[in-house]
């Protein structure tokens, strides 16, 4: 059977969830775990402009690189919040076949619904 990319994030996900207990000196997830929700989204902003950047050289290696980083420290926050791959994969399904004007209009209304500005 082969090996889908929900499988590959799946086991990445086990990972992360095998090592946050770990010994921060010795695991790096570990040690993002240990020192909070505030590190790791600076750690994923960090990955974040480390793809921008990487984009705007055009270097398609750094490209794929720097999303390799920004996915990992996003599922280090997905983890810290108990979600899961399947969670943003079941998300990205349900938008599956809309428009991005659609998805944005339905967003826009729900929110106007809730009483908040979008």
């Amino acid at each position: 059977m082969a090996t889908t990319s929900n499988d590959t994030l799946q086991r990445l996900a086990e990972v992360i969830d095998s090592r946050r207990q770990g010994d921060p000196d010795k695991s790096y997830v570990a040690r993002l775990f240990h020192k909070g929700t505030d590190a790791m989204l600076k750690k994923v902003g960090e990955e974040a402009t480390e793809t921008v950047m990487a984009a705007k050289d055009g270097d398609r290696q750094k490209i794929v690189y720097e999303v390799a980083d920004l996915w990992f420290h996003t599922m280090i926050v997905l983890a810290q919040f108990g979600l899961r791959p399947a969670d943003v994969l079941a998300e990205l399904e349900r938008r599956e076949g809309l428009s991005g004007l659609e998805e944005f209009a339905a967003r826009k209304a729900q929110l106007r619904e809730q009483g908040e500005q979008p």
